[in-house]
């Protein structure tokens, strides 16, 4: 009977985990017997994955943020690297993460391992620099976007376009109504997502904010209902700003339950990264908001080559929502640009018809075709 086959993936952050684990799922599917095991969440561990450190490890963003937890990090990785040298798994898969992935990916494939990046870096949007680390490191990406095959082709990487898988697994009209039951929110209530983001460190510098935008919607436009989605290791950070900020009226904190919220509501405060993109896909018109600390704010600003950070923007091509970047993420900024959508209906459809031709473009049988990719990379 043959061995069954030993894969190792790393995912960085809760969209990782989101991602990696829906690629597992497709992974088993084509590989009953499986084994897989590195760095994840609950998602990965829910198709049998088994994780020997958890992904909120990794989740910092930001160059003077990463320093902070540099030699925890650090270390991680090189015990990650002698144990998957010492048995060494049939192909390493990175998932996003790419600055821990592509160093550890690099030293594997040095050794003869086969290795896979699943989320192709973004270096059509900054850090175009990357490419021949990217070319060094990996032997196959798996492309989210449509364009990005084509691109790393003409730096001869090897590379397949899958789709998103979110973009499968979200619906083409979100059911608000259910969502609002579950939530016990009124049907006829005008809700605004309040998302923060998945990092501790976004926490810190966005919380605060997006609280005290609600309030200032909140008197503007009494009656608001607030849902702010918290992952469970943040929650309890969250309720201390929220007691600092003060009260903020018809606020429902949420353990997790972001695609919930995103359904529930009419509009979201959300902050920059992958969470956008779940948002364009669920339709729903939104205020992209960032804010980081000032030396990284501006390493990030001269690595820039698009003019946007926002996703559906990047993806659009256009600036189709608002983004509020650093000083620009004021309460009172944030405020006025969420009730600039609650107050225009035409322009709310006109961006959902354009999520929802975006949403076309990004739909493929994402799990079945990285898998396949995977396997034709195994076959070499």
């Amino acid at each position: 009977m043959a061995e069954a086959l030993s894969f190792s993936l790393v995912a960085g952050e809760a969209s990782g985990d989101l991602l990696a684990g829906l690629l597992l799922g497709g992974m088993r599917e084509k590989w009953p017997d499986m084994h897989s095991a590195g760095i994840g969440g609950p998602r990965m561990a829910a198709q049998g994955f088994e994780p020997w450190w958890p992904y909120e490890k990794l989740a910092v963003r930001g160059y003077v943020e990463v320093l902070r937890h540099y030699r925890e990090i650090v270390g991680i990785r090189h015990q990650l690297r002698e144990r998957l040298l010492a048995n060494p798994p049939r192909a390493f898969i990175g998932v996003d993460a790419p600055d821990f992935n592509l160093d550890l990916e690099r030293d594997l494939k040095a050794q003869g391992i086969p290795t896979i990046h699943f989320v192709c870096p973004s270096i059509w949007a900054w850090r175009a620099d990357r490419v021949e680390k990217i070319r060094q490191s990996v032997e196959h990406v798996l492309c989210i976007f449509p364009f990005e095959a084509d691109l790393l082709a003409q730096h001869g990487i090897d590379a397949t376009y899958v789709g998103h898988p979110l973009a499968k697994n979200i619906p083409d009209v979100p059911d608000r109504d259910a969502a609002r039951t579950a939530l016990g929110l009124p049907q006829d209530a005008t809700v605004v997502a309040l998302l923060p983001g998945s990092r501790s460190s976004e926490i810190e510098y966005l919380a605060h904010s997006f609280l005290q935008a609600a309030q200032r919607m909140a008197k503007q436009q009494p009656g608001l209902h607030f849902v702010l989605p918290a992952m469970p290791a943040l929650r309890a950070r969250i309720e201390a700003i929220a007691k600092e900020v003060g009260e903020v009226p018809n606020l429902l904190l949420l353990n997790g339950q972001s695609h919930v919220a995103l359904a529930a509501c009419d509009v979201t405060l959300i902050a920059s990264g992958t969470a956008t993109l779940e948002a364009a896909l669920f339709k729903r018109p939104m205020v992209i908001a960032y804010n980081m600390n000032w030396l990284s704010w501006q390493i990030m600003r001269r690595k820039k080559l698009q003019p946007w950070v926002g996703l559906p923007n990047i993806l659009c091509q256009d600036f189709v929502v608002p983004e509020l970047l650093q000083d620009d993420a004021t309460p009172d900024a944030l405020a006025h640009e969420v009730l600039q959508w609650l107050n225009n209906p035409a322009a709310v459809t006109a961006v959902q018809q354009r999520f929802a031709t975006l949403h076309d473009t990004l739909r493929r049988d994402t799990p079945a075709l990285a898998a396949h990719a995977i396997e034709k990379v195994l076959a070499r």
